[in-house]
């Protein structure tokens, strides 16, 4: 193999680098850098803040997150059955079926024991 064939992938390799490059870095040369008391305070909506920005949370926010992104990936496997249903066997059909009826118990399990209130 010749590595003329290679020089355009690495021409336009090294083009998109530079070009991400510079739109990374030309903000911070010419951006006005203006701070000020109120630039630099946290606010949260407008209001000033009440207490510490650095208060603990409740891990039960961290919960319900992780909750939904566990259940919001395993939704995301049923689009590939939605789309190909016409192709779909009765092996595949009732695999689908168990992974629901497992994700139902999971979900009944999880509101049964207090973590989605």
């Amino acid at each position: 193999m010749l590595l003329n064939n290679y020089f355009d992938i690495l021409f336009f390799s090294l083009l998109s680098l530079l070009l991400a490059l510079l739109i990374i870095f030309l903000p911070f040369l010419f951006a006005l850098k203006i701070e000020n008391k109120e630039k630099l305070s946290s606010y949260e909506c407008g209001f000033s803040p009440f207490e510490d920005s650095r208060s603990e949370f409740e891990v039960k926010f961290y919960l319900i997150g992780i909750l939904f992104i566990i259940f919001d990936l395993e939704i995301s496997f049923l689009f590939p059955l939605a789309v190909s249903i016409q192709y779909s066997t009765y092996n595949s059909v009732f695999s689908v079926l168990i992974f629901v009826i497992v994700l139902i118990i999971g979900f009944f399990y999880e509101w049964q024991k207090g973590a989605l209130d």
